[in-house]
């Protein structure tokens, strides 16, 4: 029986969305022994912000050992978040599988009488450790008070149920994927708080050489889903921002046609700069880059700039 080694992060989403690989791919290799080996990240370990992390330029702190396992053979397939996966790959490496999204939205969930973003009095205390989020919060809302909040799904919640939060933001799919859809009170849709690049999204990592795990990987991808996070990526490549960016975009494809929306906003919400541009499905990533560049020529380095600041 050929066996293929699973390499992920230890921590209970990415165990939960592995273990949903791993059962994809038994459905389409059932004479294939699949294993998953945890591993832990420099994002796992750091008491240090990854915020600040990005801004020093330390990128790939959720990959960057994984990645070391997959050069050095000690796994075969990675499974990543997406959209915590530079834009680059390592030389040797490549993405050959991006299977079906989940809901990329974000969602809010509140304590009682706090279950919608717009009816938030003035002052709530929402909690969120992303930039792109804040940004999004401030530019929407500049009267919440927004607090960070770090930490696993599970210590997250705990956090709002503990009173320390009136409501906080988390991404749909971890919630979905941890069969926590319940959980969820409002999904906030693009017009107040567009995605990260990507969001939603899984991707499978291998050795570029090695012809089996791309084969195996392959066997759950999802054209429709590769299409519209290439356009997506090309546009975050293009701004020349990472994950921690305050930087959203949300591709969608209907009748061979992909709509791409971009959003650049200043950390403190004082400026916005919002774009969006469709085309030919063949044409996804190029329409990623020109509206990077779009967007590049409306002042959108200096936002981006200040936000590493």
């Amino acid at each position: 029986m050929r066996s293929i080694t699973v390499g992920t992060r230890g921590s209970t989403l990415a165990l939960a969305q592995t273990r949903w690989v791993v059962a994809r791919l038994k459905e389409e290799w059932p004479d294939t022994d699949f294993r998953i080996q945890t591993i832990s990240t420099k994002g796992d370990r750091s008491q240090e912000s990854l915020s600040s992390m990005a801004a020093k330029g330390d990128k790939g702190f959720w990959v960057k050992e994984i990645e070391d396992a997959l050069l050095s053979s000690r796994i075969d397939i990675a499974v990543h978040s997406l959209k915590d996966l530079p834009t680059v790959q390592p030389e040797g490496l490549e993405v050959a599988s991006i299977p079906q999204r989940v809901d990329a939205r974000d969602v809010l969930i509140g304590k009682e009488g706090m279950k919608r973003l717009a009816e938030l009095p003035a002052g709530a205390r929402i909690g969120t450790s992303s930039v792109r989020r804040k940004a999004f919060l401030r530019a929407y809302r500049p009267d919440l008070n927004i607090l960070d909040l770090r930490g696993n799904i599970d210590t997250r919640l705990g956090a709002l149920s503990s009173g320390d939060y009136d409501a906080i933001i988390l991404a749909a799919a971890g919630l979905i994927r941890l069969e926590l859809r319940p959980r969820i009170d409002e999904f906030l849709e693009a017009d107040v708080m567009l995605a990260a690049p990507g969001q939603g999204a899984l991707a499978l990592e291998t050795r570029s050489e090695d012809d089996l795990s791309v084969e195996v990987a392959y066997a759950i991808h999802d054209r429709n889903t590769d299409d519209r996070i290439t356009a997506e990526r090309e546009f975050l490549a293009g701004l020349g921002a990472g994950c921690m960016a305050p930087v959203g975009a949300h591709a969608t494809i209907k009748n061979g046609v992909v709509t791409l929306e971009g959003w650049v906003g200043a950390v403190d919400g004082s400026q916005v700069i919002r774009a969006t541009t469709s085309g030919d499905v063949a044409e996804c990533a190029d329409l990623g880059a020109e509206l990077a560049q779009d967007m590049l020529a409306q002042g959108a380095a200096a936002l981006i700039e200040a936000a590493r600041e």
